[in-house]
């Protein structure tokens, strides 16, 4: 049974949101400020964290940035609509979804289970096909769909949910040109609305993050108007 965290000021939300995913069978812990929640998940990790962007003493960006050096526990974020220049900023720094308020309790249960099910959590639906695809190997790139694991050279390369099915969906054909649509279908359920600077970003914090392993990494080509592809 996976462990959601809510983490939030309102303790409106905080109530609602965990009867709706209590009666889908998840396990609910809720903080009320990021400072509380961080303290909370180095004994009790969760498989997924809902995080309201606004909050005392630790906001939902904060939370994530110190979240996203140790960990690539899948993160929903609960924002305002005027907050654009927040969701952008979040998507750059490793938010899996955005969830604008106010929302329905069905659509973020949806959100939640489709996160889910590209985290390869075991949340009693059908397993997806890619959890038995075999160990996919590029050169140098070593990637374990089953494990979530992805090494560089043998260093491990630690990637969201979102950030490896991207990968994943290039490295499968190296050569071949993915356009970012392609790229929102291999990493978005269909409900899930993004736009090209999302694929954008998470490219971004691809190339950094092998860089960070091996700075002459240079296998994501840009395209200029067309996309991206694995160096062959």
């Amino acid at each position: 049974m996976p462990t959601i965290a809510l983490v939030d000021d309102d303790r409106n939300i905080l109530t609602s949101v965990s009867i709706a995913l209590e009666a889908e069978g998840y396990r609910i812990d809720t903080y009320t400020d990021g400072a509380s929640a961080l303290d909370g998940f180095k004994t009790n990790p969760p498989d997924l964290a809902i995080l309201d962007i606004k909050m005392p003493r630790m906001d939902g960006m904060e939370l994530l940035r110190r979240l996203r050096q140790k960990t690539d526990m899948p993160v929903i974020f609960l924002t305002s609509k005027d907050e654009e220049i927040d969701e952008l900023f979040g998507l750059k720094m490793g938010a899996d979804d955005f969830i604008k308020k106010p929302f329905s309790q069905r659509l973020l249960v949806e959100r939640v289970k489709a996160v889910l099910r590209r985290a390869g959590a075991k949340d009693g639906a059908a397993p997806r096909e890619v959890d038995s695809a075999k160990v996919l190997e590029r050169g140098n790139l070593r990637m374990d769909p089953e494990r979530h694991t992805c090494t560089w050279k043998g260093e491990p390369v630690t990637l969201t949910v979102t950030e490896f099915l991207i990968l994943q969906a290039l490295a499968q054909r190296p050569g071949v040109v993915k356009s970012r649509n392609a790229l929102m279908d291999a990493a978005y359920d269909d409900q899930v609305y993004v736009d090209d600077r999302t694929i954008d970003s998470h490219i971004k914090r691809l190339r950094k993050k092998f860089k960070s392993v091996d700075e002459s990494f240079e296998m994501i080509e840009t395209l200029y108007g067309v996309g991206y592809r694995f160096k062959e």
